[in-house]
C-alpha cells in the first residue's frame, strides 16, 4: 500500500488515497475494507468516480491477464484491467476490434463497464454493455458471483454505469467486430449553424454509422453551432488504396509525444482558443478520404498526458444528453449561455444517441454535447446553471466525466435511480464500496 495524491484526468480534484496494486481476486478479496475501497483502472474517468479521499483505492491494471478466446464466436475473456489498447494490439493483426469503443483506448474493460461508454455510433451499436455477455464481480461480503443477462441479471445491469459502487469487477466476457481493415472510410460536412449540423446528422443517419461533430463554441447568433461533421464506415479491403494493401491491419505503436509538465494557466486564454479553434476547424474539415483508426477513433491518443495542456489547475468535461425530439429548441439556449459565459470552453463535440440501456448508463436518445472547461472561478456557479437548464428539458450529465453534480439534481437527471439504490441496499448495505463521486451525489456514503 502506498499513499499517493491521485485525481482523474481532468486533474481534478486531487485527493490522497491509499493505493494498492492487487494482482489476482484472492488479493482482490484482502483488500476490501469496510473503511471504504473503490476499483480504478487506467484513470481516464475525468472527475472524481476512481478516487476516494483517505480510503482505498485498487489500481487493477495489473489485473491484465487475458482468460481466453474464442476465434469462431469471437469471444473474448479478459480481466478487468486490460485495456483497450490491449485489446487493438493483439487482436486487430487477426481481424477483430472492440466492438464499442470511446474516444481513447487507454481504457480498462472495467471502467468501460463501470460508465458504460459509449462512441459514435451508439444510435447504431448502443453502449459497452451491448458487447459484454457476461462478468465476475467481486461483492461486499467477499463472494465473487457471476452476473449476465440469464444470471444475476439484476446486478449484471446496475454495474453499467454503476460506477464501480456494487462490487468489484475482476474480469468479463466480450464479444469483438470481426474487421477487414483497421481502416475507416470517412467524410467531412462543413456547416454553417445548428439547425445545419442537425439536418446533417439525419441525412448521414442511413449511410453511416459512426458520426462526430466539432462545433466552435464562441460562435454566436447566425453562426451559433458552425462547425464539422464527421461521418464514418469501416473501411474494407477494396476501399483501400494499392499503397496500404499490403498492410491491412497495421496497429500503431506507441506515441511517442508527450506534455512533459503542466502548462502555464495563462496559456490558454481567449486569444489562444479562437486560434486553437480555428486549426480544429481546418483539420476536422480536411481530413482524408481513408482514415487509420488512431485518427478515427484516438487523435488525442497521439499526445501523452495532454491533460496537462490545462495547467495546474486541472480541468473538468461537462457533458449532458437532451432527447431527439424537438432537438434545436432543447440544446440551443444551453450552447448559447455557454458561448457568453466568459469561461474558456474547449474540445467539444456534439454527437447522436440511441436508446437508452441500463439504470444508471448515461445515454439515452438524443443529442449529447461535451466540452472542457479549465478550472475557473465563476465555473462552479455557471454548473449549477448548466445543469437546471439541463434538468428543465429533460436531460441529464455523464457521471463519468462530472465534477460538480449535486445530491439533489441526480434524481432529477436520472428516473431509475432508486431502482438502482435498491440493488445497492441489497448487495452493499454497508457500502464497502465508495468514491469521491458517490458521496457528492448521494449513491453511497
Amino acid at each position: 500500500m502506498t499513499q499517493q495524491i491521485i485525481a482523474g484526468w481532468g486533474n481534478y480534484p486531487r485527493v490522497e488515497c491509499h493505493v494498492h496494486t492487487p494482482c489476482s481476486a484472492s488479493e482482490v478479496q484482502a483488500k476490501l475494507t469496510p473503511e471504504g475501497t473503490i476499483a480504478r483502472g487506467w484513470g481516464r474517468s475525468y472527475g472524481d468516480p476512481a478516487v476516494n479521499e483517505r480510503g482505498v483505492v485498487l489500481d487493477l491494471t495489473g489485473m491484465d491477464r487475458y482468460l481466453g478466446f474464442d476465434h469462431d464466436l469471437a469471444l473474448l475473456r479478459c480481466e478487468a484491467g486490460v485495456s483497450l489498447a490491449q485489446i487493438i494490439t493483439d487482436f486487430a493483426p487477426r481481424g477483430f476490434f472492440p466492438l464499442i469503443t470511446p474516444g481513447t483506448k487507454f481504457v480498462s474493460v472495467g471502467g468501460c463497464i463501470a460508465n458504460d461508454v459509449h462512441g459514435k455510433a451508439h444510435h447504431v451499436d448502443g453502449c459497452f454493455s451491448s458487447s459484454v455477455l457476461s462478468m465476475r464481480v467481486l461483492l461486499a461480503d467477499g463472494q465473487i458471483v457471476t452476473a449476465s443477462r440469464e444470471e444475476n441479471s439484476e446486478l449484471f445491469w446496475a454495474c453499467f454505469g454503476g460506477m464501480g459502487l456494487l462490487g468489484i469487477i475482476l474480469d468479463a466476457t466480450l464479444r469483438l467486430r470481426r474487421i477487414e481493415t483497421t481502416y475507416f472510410r470517412q467524410k467531412a460536412v462543413v456547416v454553417r449553424n445548428l439547425q445545419e449540423l442537425l439536418a446533417a446528422f439525419d441525412e448521414y443517419d442511413a449511410q453511416f454509422p459512426y458520426s462526430v461533430a466539432w462545433i466552435d463554441p464562441l460562435a454566436r447568433g447566425e453562426k451559433q453551432g458552425q462547425g464539422v461533421l464527421t461521418v464514418g464506415d469501416h473501411a474494407s479491403l477494396d476501399d483501400l488504396p494499392r499503397a496500404k494493401r499490403a498492410d491491412p491491419l497495421g496497429v500503431s505503436a506507441p506515441s511517442s509525444l508527450a506534455l512533459p509538465f503542466d502548462m502555464p494557466n495563462f496559456s490558454l486564454n481567449p486569444f489562444t482558443l479562437r486560434v486553437l479553434n480555428l486549426v480544429i476547424h481546418q483539420v476536422q474539415a480536411h481530413g482524408a478520404a481513408i482514415a487509420h483508426y488512431e485518427k478515427f477513433f484516438y487523435p488525442l491518443d497521439a499526445i501523452g498526458e495532454w491533460n496537462r495542456g490545462y495547467g495546474a489547475r486541472g480541468f473538468t468535461q461537462y457533458q449532458f444528453v437532451v432527447p431527439l425530439e424537438d432537438g434545436y429548441r432543447r440544446i440551443q439556449p444551453i450552447i448559447q449561455r455557454i458561448a457568453e459565459s466568459g469561461q474558456l470552453p474547449f474540445l467539444n463535440v456534439l454527437k447522436k444517441l440511441g436508446k437508452e440501456q441500463g439504470l444508471l448508463s448515461f445515454p439515452r436518445e438524443g443529442y449529447t454535447f461535451a466540452i472542457d472547461f479549465p478550472i475557473a472561478t465563476g465555473l462552479a456557479e455557471l454548473l449549477a446553471e448548466l445543469d437546471e437548464m439541463v434538468i428543465d428539458v429533460e436531460g441529464r450529465v455523464y457521471l463519468g466525466k462530472d465534477a460538480y453534480l449535486s445530491a439533489e439534481s441526480l434524481p432529477r437527471m436520472y428516473p431509475r435511480l432508486e431502482e438502482w439504490r435498491a440493488i445497492k441496499a441489497k448487495v452493499d448495505p454497508e457500502n464497502v464500496f465508495t468514491s469521491n463521486l458517490a458521496r457528492r451525489v448521494g449513491l453511497a456514503q
